[in-house]
């Protein structure tokens, strides 16, 4: 269902010599490697030649935001109007990632300046970020670095701390509805989750060698503008944020369910109406995480947010402990082979536990040695798939056709590890929710001629509202990810991969390589029609 580079300062290295050629067959950059960058080239206004950064586009803040959503940040707590920041560059040795200073104190500390500063201080700034121009910091140090001192690489992430932040991205709320996924889908339709962990991770492979044909490329609304122009910007930034605005709708859905199955009979009359179970916990989840997304610094919240991957484990623990040591039983016959009907709603719900190819490029380019990247994709997906199975296996073979959307409302109320299990799914949303909601807020604000604090208060009030209405009006936990997973997943680990990678690297895909891509962009197509119309449906005639 959270990478953050550390200081401005640091150095980058190139782990292989591995070359790729230019599309346009005139210059060669690293494939294996970092991209290469010299600081002596910016233009006089600091901005990078190779990325146009003299006139970016929207969005700007996409990688700031995205590297506090996918990575362990340092702890720092500042509210919306009144943020705290050091003058000073400091590391973490013990976090894949540190936080950035980006302002003045004195400039920071007045409520008519913007969100996003601009700044051009090339003797601080040795790396730019193709997608964050307008961050750039506007303070000066206290302490300046010697030109014989080492520059700190506290900012790049280790291989166990890259393989953490993958799984702690991969491996969110989708674990909760695999063994409903195998209900809909049968036994057979369990191959779909293998499937799709082989196409998500080639194509996360590909994302790679996208970032790495032309130099300046950081995000993923970089590799569209450089195969599709300001169009494939601005049509995969806006995919991007959709998908994280309905996983945050997902998350109100969840704490509604959960928070009624452990208070069943709660309710509240109010001003002549009758708050059920569910709107009431609906209603306190959305008070309860609006005041962390005003939050000025969310550093904390990415800190928290790592333990996404204890709850992940310990869920599963507590299932497979009440199907074997509380020995509740099996229900095998009625689980199926094969449910053809309901078929395209597992494909959806599978497709949605792949979902975090909007992060894998922070991940990349804040990685130590980038040649490890394939690596860390090949053990991060195998460890979450391990565990979605596992969950998918077991949970349905408990509970047979009367698994619910979340397997945690199955659980027998009277067991402690059950009690365990839906108080860890209740606390972990709160520390994901405005990392979720966070980038598209930042999108927002740069539209806003006049930027300030009190703009970018009500953008996050008014977003955290409108999830809080939707939830409301789609209370269908399990069908709106299959939604999410048909449309949006498909297009964004799937479809938008392979045809950015043809499109970029054209000349040089070899008969292999397209015809697998044309494979995986047909089996994101289809996916994507059938999983789309059978979950719209399904929704309709839940709504009717």
């Amino acid at each position: 269902m959270e990478n953050q580079n550390s200081d401005y300062i640091f150095s980058v290295e190139s782990d292989n010599e591995g070359e790729f050629k230019d599309v346009d067959g005139d210059a060669n950059v690293n494939v294996n490697g970092d991209n290469d960058f010299n600081p002596d080239e910016d233009d006089e206004d600091g901005s990078r030649k190779d990325c146009d950064a003299s006139n970016p586009s929207w969005p700007q803040s996409y990688r700031k935001s995205m590297d506090l959503f996918g990575s362990v940040a340092s702890r720092s707590l500042n509210l919306l109007g009144s943020p705290r920041l050091s003058s000073s560059s400091s590391s973490s040795s013990n976090s894949s990632v540190s936080p950035k200073k980006r302002h003045n104190p004195k400039i920071s500390s007045s409520l008519e300046k913007p969100l996003l500063q601009n700044g051009t201080d090339k003797q601080q700034i040795q790396e730019h970020h193709s997608s964050d121009h307008s961050l750039q910091p506007q303070w000066t140090s206290n302490k300046k670095l010697s030109q014989n001192q080492k520059s700190p690489k506290s900012g790049k992430s280790s291989f166990g701390q890259a393989v953490i932040n993958g799984v702690n991205l991969l491996c969110g709320v989708g674990l909760l509805s695999t063994p409903y996924a195998a209900n809909q889908g049968g036994w057979v339709g369990l191959s779909i989750l293998f499937i799709f962990c082989i196409v998500s991770l080639y194509t996360g492979i590909l994302l790679r060698y996208c970032l790495d044909s032309k130099p300046g490329l950081k995000t993923y609304p970089d590799i569209g503008e450089a195969a599709f122009g300001k169009a494939g910007r601005l049509v995969i930034s806006i995919v991007l944020y959709v998908e994280l605005y309905a996983a945050c709708v997902e998350y109100i859905i969840l704490e509604s369910d959960n928070l009624t199955s452990l208070f069943p009979k709660a309710h509240l009359s109010f001003v002549g109406y009758q708050l059920s179970s569910p709107v009431l916990f609906a209603i306190m989840a959305t008070i309860f995480v609006l005041p962390t997304v005003w939050l000025r610094d969310m550093s904390v919240l990415s800190y928290l947010s790592a333990g996404g991957v204890f709850v992940s484990v310990l869920l599963v623990i507590c299932l497979y402990w009440v199907g074997l040591v509380d020995n509740i039983g099996f229900q095998t016959e009625t689980t199926k082979m094969l449910n053809l009907s309901t078929l395209p709603v597992a494909i959806g719900l599978y497709g949605y536990c792949y979902a975090g190819h909007a992060v894998l490029p922070n991940i990349y380019t804040s990685m130590e040695k980038r040649s490890q990247y394939p690596l860390v994709l090949l053990v991060s997906f195998a460890i979450c798939t391990f565990l979605y199975a596992g969950v998918a296996i077991m949970g349905y073979m408990m509970f047979g056709e009367s698994i619910q959307s979340q397997f945690t409302l199955n659980l027998p109320s009277n067991f402690l590890v059950s009690k365990i299990a839906v108080w860890a799914t209740v606390i972990n949303p709160f520390t994901k929710y405005a990392l979720t909601i966070n980038p598209l807020a930042m999108s927002l604000e740069e539209l806003i001629p006049m930027r300030s604090y009190v703009y970018s208060f009500l953008i996050r009030t008014v977003l955290v509202i409108s999830t809080l209405i939707v939830a409301l009006t789609v209370p269908f936990f399990g069908l709106v990810m299959s939604l999410i997973g048909s449309l949006l997943t498909m297009l964004v680990s799937l479809i938008f991969p392979c045809a950015c990678f043809l499109r970029i690297v054209r000349g040089n895909v070899t008969r292999f390589q397209g015809s697998l891509c044309a494979i995986i962009v047909t089996i994101g197509m289809v996916s994507a029609v059938f999983g789309t119309y059978t979950s719209l449906f399904e929704i309709i005639q839940q709504l009717l």
